[in-house]
C-alpha cells in the first residue's frame, strides 16, 4: 500500500491531479484508520494501473466523464469483446475527424507561410477554402 506521495512518484502524476481524479471518482483509494479525522488514502498496485489507463484514455481523446463511465462498466463486469470493439471503433472515428481537421488547419497555415515568403503576390489563402 502506498500513501499519496508514493503513488504520485509511482505514476508520475502530480498530487493535485491524483486528488482531482479521486474527487471525480476515477480513483478510489482505500482509507486508513490512521490520520484522525483526515484519514490517509492508501493506494495499491491496481490503482497505479488504473491511473496509467486514465492517462492513456485521455491521450486517446476520451473525456473524464467517458473514462469514468467506461471504467465503471469494466469494474462491474459489464463489458464484452463486442462492446469493447464498438467503443474503440467510435473513438477511432472521432480521432480521424480530429486528424482531418488538424490536417486542413496545417495545410492552411503552410499555405499562408508560403504566401508570405513569396512576397504576397496573390490574394491571401482563405480559411474558407479549407475544411477545418
Amino acid at each position: 500500500m502506498m500513501l499519496i506521495s508514493e503513488f504520485a512518484k509511482a505514476t508520475g502524476l502530480p498530487v493535485d491531479t491524483i486528488r482531482f481524479y479521486i474527487a471525480k471518482g476515477l480513483l478510489t483509494p482505500e482509507r486508513s484508520l490512521k490520520g484522525g479525522s483526515n484519514r490517509y488514502q492508501l493506494f495499491n498496485p491496481e490503482d497505479v494501473t488504473a491511473a496509467r489507463m486514465i492517462r492513456l484514455q485521455q491521450t486517446l481523446g476520451y473525456t473524464l466523464a467517458e473514462i469514468l463511465a467506461l471504467n465503471e462498466k469494466y469494474r462491474a463486469g459489464e463489458h464484452s469483446p463486442e462492446q469493447t470493439i464498438e467503443v474503440l471503433e467510435l473513438q477511432i472515428e472521432r480521432l480521424q475527424h480530429r486528424k482531418d481537421a488538424l490536417e486542413a488547419a496545417l495545410s492552411f497555415l503552410r499555405g499562408k507561410v508560403a504566401w508570405i515568403k513569396s512576397g504576397k503576390p496573390d490574394p491571401a489563402p482563405r480559411l474558407d477554402d479549407y475544411q477545418c
